[in-house]
């Protein structure tokens, strides 16, 4: 199923600042040892998810600062 989004200019700027910042905070937190394995792989999930939809709004180059590689973890 597809949905189509109609938004003007103001609100993509805030669509965009609310993702980088969701993005950022997960992005601390996939760093804290502190916390467990299989929560991490939620957040990572999370994190693509969000990340999949800054795509759709953001520039490359913006994008570029957000890209997480793959890797296997031992969480």
């Amino acid at each position: 199923m597809m949905l189509g989004l109609l938004i003007n200019f103001k609100e993509m700027q805030e669509l965009e600042y609310l993702l980088k910042r969701e993005m950022e905070e997960l992005l601390l937190d996939l760093q804290d040892p502190r916390i467990d394995g299989i929560v991490k792989r939620a957040m990572e999930e999370r994190y693509q998810l969000i990340f999949n939809l800054f795509r759709r709004i953001a520039s490359p180059s913006d994008c570029s600062k957000y890209i997480r590689i793959k890797r296997e973890h031992s969480y």
